[in-house]
């Protein structure tokens, strides 16, 4: 694993715990972290579980005991590493956005089909999708319970930047980051509703927005933490970012991201409505479905909660009697054990970099929309 922060400790996490839930054709072995700094990543190492620790990259691609590069380093590095580790024979999972620009993810995509030809496999770490309500909601719409798809209501709501003195971490710059909330939390919500309504985003208009344009810059970052210095640098990505958009079967959208919805500290939501009823999700409540079937008597018609912890739900045969939940941290088990299961016995795992590309256009074109097609309402 590349990467050892906040996503590493999340996918370390489920490397660690995936061979004892799941029965797969292959056990994952935690080889080897890498870090730039080296007391950091040997402590990284000590802390989440890896063998060694190590400070180039390179080492772990050079390596005959290692079969999987898992990228979880800031976007400005996922297309250098993953398509060297591509080209060694290394199979590659690497976390979202898959590039910070359409050119790196384009690259990345002709090297994981190069690679794929030789049985080498690749995927992009959209975790959300392994929520097991997520996968229902994609299961009952897959099987026709809200016919055809009109509405696609999307948010994801963040507060942890409202502060003005918080520092300038990475996530606050282009040259690391690529975009803002746009690619950080957008990115999820796009491949979300894509993958659950099985329909993909064709046109966007849309806006993104700066509040705070200079912050302090950091003396020390830890994940989604850090602590401010006196110096100031600029902010060079959007703090929100909100548009619309058309989906290629017929469906409208709206999706908002932001890192500025005071209160919200991960509020992901969706709301699908279709012409027999409507699905919902919430990943505050993650273990739940909202149903409204319009097909039913009108006096028997409501809303209704699905309790996503039975045994016959998607995932959950693994874990707990029904009714005992999990939480956010079984998404990245659960995309370890999709992931393990494709490359154990030659499946492609998705979503696949192609899948990753399409998002990266999509966020590419909110991004080109916010200067091209604001109308000003007249005095």
């Amino acid at each position: 694993m590349v990467g050892y922060a906040f996503m590493g400790a999340a996918h370390s996490q489920a490397w660690r715990t995936v061979n004892r839930v799941f029965d797969l054709p292959a056990r994952a072995s935690m080889v080897a972290v890498c870090g730039r700094d080296g007391a950091k990543v040997a402590e990284a190492a000590r802390r989440l579980g890896w063998a060694e620790a190590v400070t180039d990259w390179r080492e772990l691609i050079a390596r005959d005991d290692i079969d999987v590069i898992d990228v979880c380093t800031p976007g400005d590095s996922h297309a250098e590493i993953a398509i060297a580790a591509l080209e060694a024979g290394k199979h590659v999972l690497c976390e979202k956005p898959l590039a910070n620009t359409v050119d790196e993810a384009r690259a990345m995509v002709e090297a994981a089909v190069k690679a794929r030809t030789l049985g080498v496999r690749s995927a992009c770490g959209f975790n959300y999708r392994r929520v097991p309500a997520v996968t229902l909601m994609h299961d009952l719409i897959a099987a026709g319970r809200l016919g055809a798809i009109r509405h696609v209501r999307a948010v994801y709501l963040q507060d942890w930047i409202v502060d003005p003195s918080f520092p300038l971490v990475w996530r606050l710059q282009q040259e690391r980051a690529g975009s803002g909330a746009l690619g950080d939390i957008g990115a999820h919500i796009i491949d979300l509703t894509q993958f659950v309504t099985g329909q993909r985003i064709t046109g966007v208009a849309g806006l993104t927005e700066t509040f705070i344009k200079e912050r302090p810059l950091p003396e020390s970052s830890t994940g989604l933490s850090a602590s401010a210095g006196v110096a100031t640098g600029e902010v060079t990505v959007d703090d929100a970012a909100l548009f619309i958009a058309r989906l290629d079967g017929g469906a409208v959208a709206t999706y908002e991201a932001t890192r500025f919805a005071t209160g919200r500290k991960n509020g992901l939501r969706v709301e699908i409505n279709g012409e027999y009823g409507s699905l919902a999700f919430d990943l505050e409540r993650l273990n739940e479905l909202e149903y409204y079937d319009a097909t039913r008597p009108a006096a028997e018609q409501g809303w209704s909660r699905i309790l996503v912890t039975e045994g016959e739900h998607p995932y959950f045969g693994a874990w707990w009697p029904p009714g005992h939940i999990i939480g956010y941290e079984h998404s990245f088990t659960h995309e370890m054990r999709d992931f393990i299961e494709a490359v154990a016995t030659g499946a492609d795992p998705t979503p696949s970099f192609e899948d990753a590309l399409q998002v990266q256009l999509v966020l590419d074109a909110v991004q080109k929309s916010d200067s091209s097609s604001w109308v000003s309402v007249a005095a």
